[in-house]
């Protein structure tokens, strides 16, 4: 079988087999036969061809990283584990979306801390999505019944759709911003998952601990892992359940 995944990805930036033979150093027939036939190229050339096509190499060769070495490369995407989320830095924050050149990930219930810490926020998101960055931001249906049991969990009820509905107020300067999209879910979440291009902040949940009070990894996205990646499917799937307006159904 063809490796169909690969030929897509090196046609999809502009490549052809002969250009990325050159790129790497290898004759053109040996790429043909990485596609044609699904050979798998020495881990040097694999890297670099999934840097070059802008692609994960578990992606293009799922065979070809063993579940224990992804394991081992997932615990190098670990930069730093927070105790608590009140201990992440400000300017950590600041400088992850900053830098954002692709994409800005947000899923939360209510995340109303990182306007409240930046007040310019919403500023600078309107402006990265008119700089081509893709932001998208995730926030729990006020009406759902996820949302109360989050609260009842906290001792809290009722304070988590509050602050639901007042963050709204600040994502709503960013209806007719091109590049943002504000969705929103009812799923039972155990993480809150703020991604900016390769690098994300993963706040765990905790039965009965507020988030600000609950760990925080920092991840660092490396070809291979799968530590990264399986928090990043897992926003993905949000996505897909997500709709526009609370109390609205999900499209089948």
């Amino acid at each position: 079988m063809p490796n169909d995944r690969l030929r897509d990805a090196i046609l999809r930036n502009g490549l052809t087999p002969v250009a990325v033979a050159e790129r790497i150093g290898v004759d053109a027939k040996t790429v043909e036969r990485w596609i044609t036939q699904n050979r798998t190229p020495y881990p040097r050339h694999r890297h670099a061809i999934a840097a070059m096509v802008r692609e994960d190499v578990p992606y293009l060769w799922p065979e070809a990283v063993t579940p224990e070495r992804a394991s081992k490369i997932g615990q190098s995407e670990m930069v730093q584990l927070y105790s608590r989320r009140s201990s992440v830095p400000n300017d950590l924050w600041r400088r992850l979306i900053e830098r954002a050149e692709q994409r800005i990930d947000v899923l939360a219930y209510a995340g109303l801390f990182l306007v409240e810490q930046d007040p310019m926020l919403v500023d600078v998101l309107r402006q990265k999505g008119l700089d081509g960055v893709t932001v998208n931001i995730l926030l729990g249906d006020p009406t759902s019944a996820a949302i109360e049991r989050r609260s009842v969990e906290e001792g809290a009820p009722g304070v988590m759709a509050a602050k639901i509905r007042q963050v709204q107020g600040y994502y709503k300067r960013l209806d007719d911003a091109p590049g943002v999209n504000v969705l929103y879910h009812d799923t039972t979440l155990y993480n809150s998952i703020y991604r900016f291009d390769d690098e994300m902040l993963v706040n765990m949940h905790v039965l009965g601990f507020p988030a600000p009070h609950a760990p925080v990894m920092h991840l660092r996205k490396l070809n291979g892992g799968d530590l990264f990646r399986t928090y990043s499917d897992s926003f993905d799937r949000v996505v897909l359940a997500s709709k526009r307006r609370p109390g609205d159904e999900v499209a089948a």
